[in-house]
């Protein structure tokens, strides 16, 4: 590239005269451009200069220069010498800004290796002091690199040349700097793990009973500042806490009583204390001054330590005394509050009974919506109407003949929807909107029809519409025009329905109780909880929640008031109010190291909590959990805090421990494919050390409900004879231990008949919500049947709770799933699930389809186990059509699913003859 200095131009003397150029004179010369007109000169550096218009003539041209803030015009320039100053200028500017971006870079190149020298400085200080190389650490030095401003300048092709020709400890500082500095960090931390394992051989060798697994030991050298583990079922998770406070200890990372473990519960909280001092004591380690906790106990002490004054937990919260208190509340209201009473006592006997269950199960359009009185109405508008005239007392007659025939050609008889034969009213309800619109083609015709058949033969129509029984004003005025008319509501919550009773006190208590647990957890207001409503209900759910949100207020500020009478706070506040007093910095957390087990039952508030513990800088959170076995949603727990742990607390290393020391293979399997049919669970490939006893999960079928218990000492009989016989091997204290299992309390009544067998089988009851942390050699699962007390069961979850939760689940039976995962997964060697004929359970029915589990009969035949393709809740049977034999679903006719013979989907359904069809009324479901 040629440098141009003191090269000039001017015009020549026939361009002076031929172009009134006048005397001008133009230099380019160490960068800088002057222009000399009429002895005047004007000069400015080469970047405050440009060439803004050239006008070529056929002999001389024309130049407009910027030369710094003034515009000049040159004219009487030849063209050779025109085309001379371009190629001169544009040469010099890039020069120019070649010099600067080699200054650029050299700059930036001293700036790069002070950063290489001092991260490389600072990467083994962090090694040597605190070990595994943090989130903060990468953050830290990421905004420090970034700021020095040099990866751009490395690909700029106009320096390559330069940087070609550095010397070797620029070079070196270009090479570390083109690696991603994630990826250092990684191979760093490798090689510490590497390292650490083989130095600390001794150490995870004897930390517990047995030596720590590859992936357990990842766990504990891993100091990354937000970890989760998501730890498979059996899979150490608890020894897997214990080392990571050993470790903590034994390379000085961190301080004993500067670690915090939180648990859940007391008993949780004492093992983990307990377990820490038995395994670290005997290394050496100060393992006394470590903290065990559970939350409300910790939050309980932030409170005293943030305001000099430790409160009192009120004494009517345990053992069942907060059901209890909310119905004292109950009950005053009803006594004081006719408002109350009345709304109370509808819900109860009408809104709370029979909510759909949520796994989207719904009966067939044909069959309509049966009333507490007992008819089938045609829509649910219809029957929350005729539910309200029952519960009030109300005598009415649904679709009853109008008096006046009122056939013709064009209309058949007319039977309004109500008849109050007491005060011979009629009462139609109107499928429209607030704007008086109708989803129907031609319903609005028929509406003025109807109204008109009224005022031509002078009888009263009373009327109400979808959009104002929604809205929750048509009740009320319809009370009050059935007031007016001289009927008297005699509301009662004791009335019998049609075939089932208003829903127990206790039962509805505990959905209000459950309610006020996830809303206070979650800081929701009244005013915030009527937004969540406004968003997520429509129709008869909207009417339903509603309801109860008007009761659960008036409940809640009594729940309150009660706390405040009484100077006392109750567990979500012990929680909420610590996490404030946290964020707010009224007291400063010791605790470098906080530990959280069973982590899938988080809610809210203990979540809060952690995140306000570890949010200064230098702070580790090592949270423990298992989704899948997330079972506590009734106490709280809500299962996005684990499965959305970034979005809580940042950047995270989540690791998992997938080796089970405690069931076979053939259990992880199953149980793992059946968990994960729901896609919202957090994936883990389970893989078992544990030996095989076939057979490991089987199914038995007996007669009727009154067998079960023969029918589990039979299998339990064969099992003891086993075991006698030497076929099946004991244990070290000579016994097997036997877990039966069941839903629900009143299932231990199965386990009659087998204390005979005590002396080689140790036989013992638990429902599987305590059993969570147990295990057995063996395991029985009861009450394996559909129905109310079945399993799944399908007593609803009242989906109202989605409206206090921050993310409510979608799939279907999501928590009876992870608790029937949890059963299977406490066996050591097999799991036996019982079942009754004709009633099996849907779980049954899903495991023997998808993995083909072998179905018997209570002394050992296999029974044909041929499940419907279409629906999956019946096995198929054997039937004859016109066409031949076929298999048909055990539900028909409510499921229509077929099978060839020989197993093929091919053969239609068939109708046997003479089936009645149910008769359908347009325009009427959605009203």
């Amino acid at each position: 590239m040629t440098r141009h200095t003191l090269a000039t131009w001017q015009p020549s003397a026939w361009s002076k005269a031929l172009t009134n150029s006048g005397d001008w004179r133009l230099a380019l010369h160490d960068d800088v451009v002057t222009v000399t007109v009429d002895g005047v000169a004007t000069d400015a550096g080469l970047e405050a200069c440009a060439i803004l218009d050239v006008a070529r003539g056929l002999f001389w041209n024309q130049f407009t220069l910027q030369v710094g803030e003034r515009e000049i015009r040159l004219r009487g320039i030849r063209r050779a010498d025109a085309a001379a100053f371009e190629a001169a200028f544009a040469d010099a500017q890039q020069s120019l800004q070649l010099r600067q971006l080699i200054a650029e870079f050299d700059a930036a190149a001293r700036q790069a290796t002070f950063w290489v020298t001092s991260f490389t400085a600072d990467l083994a200080r962090h090694l040597r002091t605190k070990g595994w190389l943090t989130t903060e650490f990468s953050v830290e030095w990421s905004a420090r690199k970034a700021a020095v401003g040099f990866s751009h300048l490395l690909d700029h092709p106009a320096l390559q040349a330069h940087i070609a020709a550095q010397p070797l400890d620029v070079a070196g500082t270009i090479a570390l700097w083109t690696e991603d500095l994630p990826v250092i960090i990684a191979r760093e931390n490798q090689r510490h793990l590497d390292s650490e394992t083989e130095e600390c051989r001794d150490f995870f060798d004897s930390v517990e009973r047995s030596p720590l697994t590859p992936e357990q030991i990842r766990a504990v050298v891993c100091f990354d500042n937000r970890m989760l583990v998501v730890a498979s079922a059996g899979s150490g998770k608890t020894s897997t806490m214990v080392a990571k406070a050993g470790y903590a200890l034994h390379r000085n990372l961190i301080a004993a009583d500067k670690i915090l473990l939180l648990a859940f519960n007391a008993a949780a909280a004492k093992e983990l204390q307990k377990r820490t001092r038995n395994r670290l004591e005997p290394l050496g380690l100060d393992a006394d001054q470590v903290v065990a906790r559970t939350f409300h106990g910790f939050g309980l002490d932030v409170i005293g330590q943030a305001t000099g004054k430790k409160p009192s937990l009120a004494p009517w919260l345990e053992g069942g005394g907060d059901i209890a208190q909310l119905g004292r509340i109950v009950d005053r209201l009803r006594a004081t509050d006719v408002l109350f009473r009345s709304e109370w006592d509808f819900f109860r006997a009408v809104l709370a009974r029979e909510y759909p269950d949520d796994d989207g199960t719904t009966a067939d359009a044909s069959e309509g919506d049966r009333t507490s009185q007992g008819e089938t109405v045609k829509s649910p508008g219809e029957r929350m109407i005729a539910d309200w005239l029952f519960f009030n007392g109300v005598d009415y007659i649904y679709e009853k003949r109008y008096e006046v025939d009122t056939a013709d050609a064009e209309h058949g008889q007319y039977h309004p929807d109500f008849y109050y034969p007491s005060i011979n009213v009629y009462h139609e309800h109107w499928a429209i909107d607030a704007q008086g619109e109708s989803p129907f083609d031609g319903y609005l015709d028929g509406m003025k029809w109807k109204r008109g058949v009224h005022a031509a033969n002078g009888t009263t129509l009373l009327e109400t519409t979808m959009s104002d029984l929604w809205g929750g004003g048509a009740l009320t005025a319809l009370g009050a025009q059935l007031t007016a008319r001289g009927i008297r509501l005699r509301p009662d919550a004791d009335r019998l329905a049609a075939g089932q009773k208003p829903v127990e006190n206790a039962l509805l208590l505990q959905t209000f109780r459950s309610f006020l647990i996830h809303a206070k957890s979650n800081c929701l207001t009244d005013d915030q909880l009527a937004v969540r409503l406004a968003e997520q209900a429509q129709g008869p759910i909207r009417y339903r929640d509603a309801s109860f949100l008007r009761l659960f207020t008036i409940m809640r500020r009594e729940w309150n008031a009660q706390l405040a009478a009484d100077d006392c706070i109750d567990f979500e506040d012990m929680l909420t109010l610590a996490a404030e007093h946290l964020e707010a910095g009224d007291w400063q957390s010791p605790y470098e190291l906080v530990m959280v087990d069973e982590f899938q039952d988080a809610s809210y508030a203990r979540a809060r909590l952690a995140r306000a513990l570890v949010a200064q800088p230098g702070r580790y959170l090592f949270a423990v959990g298992d989704d899948w076995q997330s079972i506590n949603r009734f106490a709280g727990a809500d299962l996005s805090v684990m499965t959305g742990f970034e979005a809580w607390f940042g950047p995270s290393e989540v690791l998992r421990l997938e080796r089970t020391f405690r069931f076979p293979q053939s259990i992880a399997d199953a149980s793992s494919a059946f968990v994960l049919q729901n896609p919202a669970q957090l994936t883990k490939t389970v893989v078992s050390s544990t030996r095989e006893y076939a057979p490991t999960i089987g199914i038995v079928t007996v007669d009727s409900e009154t067998a079960v218990a023969a029918g589990i000492r039979h299998r339990l009989k064969l099992l003891h004879d086993d075991v006698a016989s030497g076929k099946l091997p004991g244990t070290a204290n000579g016994k097997l231990s036997v877990l039966v299992l069941g839903r629900y309390k009143h299932q231990s009544k199965y386990l009659s008949g087998c204390a005979d067998l005590a002396d080689l089988l140790s036989v013992t009851f638990s429902t599987i919500h305590a059993s969570k942390g147990a295990e057995a050699d063996y395991v029985v699962i009861v009450g394996m049947v559909n129905g109310k007390y079945g399993f799944p069961s399908t007593i609803p979850t009242d989906p109202v709770l989605r409206l206090a939760m921050p993310a409510a689940e979608e799939f279907p039976k999501a928590e009876e799933r992870r608790l029937f995962y949890v059963a299977l997964t406490r066996a050591r060697r097999g799991v036996l699930l019982v079942t009754v004929d004709r009633h099996e359970s849907r779980f049954v029915m899903e495991l023997i389809r998808d993995q083909r589990i072998v179905r018997t009969n209570a002394i050992g035949e296999v029974l044909k186990s041929v499940v419907c393709p279409k629906c999956g809740r019946a096995f198929m049977v054997e039937r004859v059509s016109k066409r031949g034999p076929f298999f048909g679903c055990g539900r028909f006719p409510h499921c229509k699913g077929t099978l060839s013979i020989d197993g093929s989907p091919s053969m239609p359904a068939v109708k046997p003859v003479g089936e009645p069809r149910k008769a359908f009324t347009p325009y009427r479901r959605h009203r």
